[in-house]
């Protein structure tokens, strides 16, 4: 990473800069601050906060909150039930597979939640294949999914490795000397991890539970599909689309889930201030992995197999529905053809279509932001340049359904130019509602590749009598091709399963990428099967991505290896 001072700005950094926060402003700052003066305004132009009082005096409102505050929570927990033995088995112990295993424990971010809902109920539900089978042989049936019970099991499956991936990079960066240590004053087991181990990757914990806490008070495909309303997410979308856009109790709904999400993250930050989690050495430091007895390695791998058949599950789970004709009060499905994926070729090509247009200009938009964010804080002495990042940054805290209403509210009656056509019944709200929820994504991976290239192959590119522009577009950009590869592959695939802005910013089906026409056959039983057909097509879509992208990372930085200046040659 260079420690070169940054350089002074030109008059073309500063108008990229007033041009990004105006972008900024326009499609983060203002709807969101709407939001929140209607849902403090008195129709007279005055504050109050009657609103407020008025949702908790509604009985459903008040249950809805501390739902909303209880699943969030749960889900924490049992997502560290399950994170927690995985990182540390697979990190500490001499343990085969453990890269596999690690890896498999990521494929549920691959798919949206509110499609692993449906193949969840399916297998754990009252009537799910789990049931019927625990019937037959005990006459015992397990109330996995009903109510929220179903939504925590699925939140908590879904988002667990938030959690898993944050904590195998803090015990990697552990210098387990100290554990050796413990262990020879006498601490073992339980004692050990609780003392030694957990304390000093605390961080990694923390940063992932948050954000498990974010995504799952924001997530509002889950709980609908589930058919639970009573909870804040699903209330402020029903509030907002059947009382209408004037109701201020969705409002008062949206500024507590915003309030929430900084709570999160001011209580991540608040539980490492003031303590010391550095060692002098990172990692192993040379030494060995500690061997499993042979009771414990069958414990290990019998708690890591459960996980790993619970983790794939929803993934199996979708894939037979979407070739099973029927599946109902059965344990499989009755009979398998390609009848869903022929309806889907059918009815939904324009919804695929438009999933590939709305996310590729999103995370086209977020890595050109995410570059020029990332190139004004880090190679120039623009005046207030790091309140780019911040507000860019804001975004991730920022509920899809909130910035929805925002949208709706403050665009409301602004027609396109040379359209006739309102911005608010248009595609392109969709897309930006994209741009601005992922960039965060995009903004840590350009940030990272910049911070990796130092500021020296850039001046001797100059002094090579390259101008500015030819110095950024033949050197800066090729060396952050990976980062900036990695900041396209995220934002497209978080924005490829995003259901809160998309339901509540889509008008027609014709409009409606993937994600939309995923729920709309989700609400009914008849439409599962080609519902699940268009899942599977949303997670190939996604893992191929994913897999193309890390290739092309892999050969880009083979060939900037040998000299970076190459790229000025003509």
């Amino acid at each position: 990473m260079s420690t070169a001072a940054p350089r002074q700005f030109t008059f073309m950094q500063a108008g990229i800069a007033l041009a990004i926060a105006l972008f900024l402003m326009v499609f983060l700052i203002v709807p969101v601050i709407m939001v929140v003066y209607v849902a403090f305004a008195n129709g007279d132009g005055g504050l109050t906060l009657q609103h407020f009082a008025s949702f908790f005096q509604i009985s459903l409102m008040r249950e809805s909150f501390w739902n909303s505050l209880g699943v969030a929570t749960l889900s924490v927990v049992f997502a560290s039930l399950i994170a927690l033995p995985l990182a540390y088995f697979t990190v500490r112990f001499e343990f085969r597979g453990a890269l596999l295993i690690q890896t498999l424990g990521i494929l549920p971010l691959i798919m949206p939640p509110f499609v692993g809902a449906v193949a969840m109920q399916l297998l754990f539900g009252r009537s799910g294949s789990l049931n019927l089978l625990l019937g037959e042989w005990f006459d015992v049936n397990l109330p996995i999914m009903q109510g929220l019970n179903g939504v925590i099991f699925v939140e908590a499956l879904h988002y667990f490795p938030f959690i898993l991936m944050n904590l195998v990079v803090s015990l990697n960066n552990i210098d387990s000397s100290m554990e050796e240590s413990a262990q020879n004053l006498g601490a073992s087991g339980l004692r050990l991890f609780r003392r030694i181990v957990f304390p000093l990757a605390m961080p990694g914990y923390v940063a992932g539970a948050a954000l498990v806490f974010i995504k799952v008070f924001d997530d509002l495909g889950t709980p609908l599909v589930l058919n639970v309303t009573n909870m804040l997410a699903p209330q402020a979308y029903l509030r907002i689309t059947s009382v209408g856009i004037e109701d201020p109790i969705g409002y008062v709904i949206s500024v507590l889930m915003i309030g929430f999400s900084l709570f999160a993250l001011w209580a991540s930050a608040l539980a490492l201030r003031g303590r010391d989690y550095a060692t002098m050495q990172r990692g192993y430091s040379g030494l060995a992995k500690r061997r499993l007895e042979p009771w414990q390695a069958v414990l290990a791998y019998g708690w890591i197999i459960l996980v790993l058949l619970l983790v794939l599950s929803p993934h199996l789970g979708i894939l037979l529905l979407s070739f099973g004709k029927i599946w109902s009060f059965s344990v499989l499905p009755d009979s398998f053809s390609l009848e869903h994926y022929m309806t889907v070729a059918q009815d939904s090509p324009r919804m695929v279509w438009n999933t590939m247009l709305y996310c590729g200009l999103a995370a086209t938009l977020d890595i050109i932001l995410g570059t020029a964010i990332a190139y004004l804080i880090l190679r120039t002495r623009l005046p207030l340049r790091r309140s780019l990042d911040f507000i860019a940054s804001t975004a991730l805290a920022i509920p899809g359904v909130v910035l929805a209403i925002g949208y709706l509210r403050t665009f409301r009656g602004l027609e396109l130019p040379f359209m006739d056509e309102l911005l608010t019944s248009s595609w392109m709200l969709i897309m930006l509602a994209y741009t601005v929820r992922r960039l965060p994504y995009a903004l840590r991976s350009c940030m990272a590749a910049m911070q990796q290239m130092h500021v020296s192959l850039e001046e001797a590119a100059e002094n090579l009598g390259a101008n500015k522009q030819r110095t950024i577009y033949r050197i800066v950009v090729p060396l952050m091709a990976g980062g900036i590869l990695a900041g396209f592959v995220t934002s497209f695939m978080t924005a490829a399963v995003e259901l809160s802005a998309t339901i509540m910013l889509t008008t027609s089906q014709n409009d409606a990428p993937m994600s939309y026409g995923i729920y709309l056959y989700m609400q009914s039983a008849a439409g599962r099967g080609p519902g699940a057909a268009l899942g599977v097509l949303a997670v190939l879509i996604v893992a191929l991505g994913t897999y193309f992208s890390h290739r092309l990372i892999r050969s880009r930085a083979a060939s900037q290896e040998a000299s970076p200046l190459k790229n000025l040659e003509v």
